[in-house]
């Protein structure tokens, strides 16, 4: 009697914990995310220096110099945005052109970037063809793992033909692991992008559509 005693305690211990933890994770997410941006746009962190510097200007508080440099900021991204979207658009992507994309490093970096942020702006003209979700079967019919191709063009490796993926991690699929895998490892995942992250935001909840079998070494499609 005891014994069953306590194991429907447990039990009922249990079923609470398990009620609370989706809400505990949550809450933990939030503050993970919350500590991030203090980190590196906090008033103590460098970005934040800065927009009290700003603020200076207007109010002696800190506080309140940061709080008012944060607004000019705001203020600032929202003209900003009304001059993107005038006729202006054009010449300031050529002016882009002409300076920021020809400097070495930073200019590949702000193309890399450019390309993301088309991504998630969903842009007409967004390089998509480039960020193609994939299936790689390795060994060609071992672990399967839908992984992202950013660029389809193949690599030669000792005279094998490879191809470059990301694999994202889960559940913040914005990181991973670059590979070289043989291109006849590789099958489409006929799925776009964001349908390929809420798969990792999931953790695997949200399945993925069903890979029709396809002969080894099939061209892989992207677009």
């Amino acid at each position: 009697m005891i014994k069953r005693s306590m194991q429907s305690v447990l039990g009922t211990w249990l079923a609470g914990l398990l009620a609370l933890l989706p809400l505990a994770v949550t809450i933990s997410l939030l503050a993970w995310a919350i500590n991030l941006l203090n980190t590196y746009i906090g008033p103590k962190s460098l970005v934040g220096q800065l927009f009290a510097y700003f603020g200076q200007s207007f109010v002696k508080n800190p506080v309140l110099q940061y709080l008012t440099g944060t607004c000019l900021l705001l203020m600032a991204i929202y003209c900003l945005g009304i001059v993107v979207q005038s006729r202006l658009k054009k010449p300031l992507a050529a002016l882009v052109d002409r300076t920021v994309r020809r400097i070495p490093v930073i200019g590949s970096l702000y193309n890399l970037a450019d390309r993301f942020v088309g991504l998630l702006d969903q842009k007409q003209d967004a390089d998509i063809a480039a960020m193609s979700p994939v299936w790689c079967l390795f060994g060609g019919d071992g672990v399967a793992v839908l992984a992202l191709m950013p660029n389809p063009d193949p690599v030669e490796i000792e005279g094998r033909v490879y191809q470059v993926v990301l694999v994202p991690t889960a559940p913040v699929p914005i990181g991973g692991g670059l590979l070289y895998v043989p291109k006849d490892w590789i099958r489409p995942a006929n799925i776009g992008v964001d349908k390929l992250t809420s798969i990792y935001v999931s953790m695997g909840i949200t399945p993925p559509p069903n890979l029709s079998k396809m002969p080894s070494g099939a061209p892989v499609i992207v677009g």
